[in-house]
């Protein structure tokens, strides 16, 4: 029977209702946090728009991401996370923080974006695990099946070799930069582009 991981690391919110909490993560495969000066920047760039926002976090991981918009006051916040053990201590995280407003799905994220939800999301995050290619497709799934609210707000962070991505026409880039291994961008969703 396989044991459980070991915990071996912290996640530390960066500001709102739970700012300076450290919340402990697994040491697993792929598990990679966002950056402190990354999610700083993120959520600079986000920060008129997370208060009362649907949140949409495609790749779970550590939870870093989520539990800073809900910290920051998103009204809800949706989780897919493969690892089993990572998405049980993420909703373990949440309970500690007696956080009621988010939903942890333990399951592959392709697949879970092939079916329609009965409500989308004004904030999306695609921080998936390195060269597998998963930016793409998620971002492509995430468009045919009717996840984006308009004038959502779409966090894609790849690897910095991933020079580029191909996204649909009526995505708006507004920023890019890069830190170290990774390239993050945000993009804008406005359906309105493709009618112009």
């Amino acid at each position: 029977m396989a044991k459980n991981k070991p915990l071996s690391g912290q996640v530390r919110i960066i500001a709102g209702q739970w700012r300076s909490r450290r919340l402990p993560i697994h040491d697993l495969e792929g598990l990679r946090p966002t950056t402190d000066r990354v999610r700083e920047t993120l959520f600079n760039w986000l920060s008129g728009d997370i208060a009362g926002a649907r949140v949409l976090d495609c790749f779970g991981g550590s939870g870093a991401l989520c539990l800073e918009s809900l910290s920051r006051y998103a009204a809800f916040a949706k989780v897919f996370e493969l690892q089993t053990s990572a998405a049980k201590q993420l909703q373990q995280n949440l309970l500690t923080l007696k956080c009621d407003c988010a939903e942890v799905v333990q399951g592959d994220t392709l697949a879970l974006l092939q079916q329609t939800p009965s409500q989308g999301f004004d904030i999306i995050f695609i921080d998936p695990p390195f060269r597998k290619g998963l930016a793409q497709q998620t971002i492509a799934l995430l468009s045919e099946h009717q996840w984006l609210n308009n004038n959502a707000q779409i966090y894609v962070e790849t690897e910095s070799e991933l020079s580029s991505l191909t996204v649909p026409s009526d995505w708006v880039q507004l920023k890019e930069k890069k830190a170290g291994q990774v390239i993050y961008r945000l993009y804008q969703y406005q359906p309105e582009m493709e009618d112009a």
